[in-house]
């Protein structure tokens, strides 16, 4: 039994697991409690060396995985923004028992662009890894900038993520290295036939961390899926059309 990590648990209903990003914690959902919480019974958890589970290390997505199923319900919803659906994305593969339905939100199963697949270019994560050392609280103000790029309320938008990011502990540089190290090694676009639940991909057309693109790719790759995309959302939906992406999430639930 590994340490547990923290978990924040609120509402009524069918569980549903949220899952951050890199450089973010659980806090980033607490605008969408009030809209879930009548419908869900939501638990938000901190990823290992983030927030108030700033002492917990994964060293890979497989046991980032683990860490969560070790005390999350037996049965879920498991709903990932970003790197957080590469982790519910391992996490339905791993354990399908344990992992009813999947939403992926601004999430892809390779981020780094490689050939023809569209993506982060490996550049940005390299930039992004080297500046972790020099000023790492910098690094992710940099990333929620990214994040909100191209969004019509992306001031607004920094500001919600940022607030989410102060107010717990900030992650561990270490958390942060590895989390990119992720973001620029995993693949898991051969093990997508494997998910079998129901899915549902969420992206923003205005997104330049994950393509657009790369929706229609995955159409192909795991054509049980289904998709939807916010036409005026760039990275972080959940947060600048709060209403229609809970919408989106009850209609698939039904």
């Amino acid at each position: 039994m590994t340490a547990k990590l923290h978990w924040q648990t609120e509402g009524q209903g069918s569980d549903l697991v949220l899952i951050h990003g890199w450089g973010m914690n659980g806090a980033v959902w607490q605008q969408l409690l009030p809209l879930l919480t009548p419908h869900f019974r939501v638990h938000l958890v901190d990823l290992p060396g983030y927030g108030h589970s700033r002492e917990h290390h994964a060293g890979n997505i497989e046991e980032m995985a683990y860490q969560l199923l070790e005390n999350s319900p037996e049965s879920a919803i498991w709903l990932g923004w970003s790197l957080g659906g590469l982790v519910a994305t391992q996490a339905a593969i791993q354990a399908p028992e344990r992992v009813n339905a999947l939403v992926t939100v601004a999430s892809s199963p390779r981020f780094a662009a490689e050939n023809t697949w569209r993506g982060i270019k490996p550049q940005v994560l390299n930039d992004f890894q080297r500046q972790l050392s020099d000023d790492f609280q910098l690094t992710v103000e940099r990333f929620m900038a990214l994040q909100a790029m191209g969004s019509p309320t992306a001031r607004q938008d920094i500001k919600l993520l940022k607030q989410a990011v102060l107010s717990r502990p900030l992650p561990n540089p270490k958390a942060l290295a590895s989390g990119l190290q992720l973001l620029a090694d995993v693949d898991l676009r051969e093990q997508l036939d494997q998910i079998s639940q129901p899915w549902l991909r969420l992206y923003g057309r205005l997104d330049g961390l994950v393509p657009v693109k790369v929706a229609a790719e995955l159409d192909a790759l795991a054509p049980r899926s289904e998709r939807q995309v916010f036409a005026a959302a760039s990275h972080a939906p959940f947060i600048s059309h709060p209403e229609e992406f809970v919408k989106a999430l009850r209609t698939f639930i039904g």
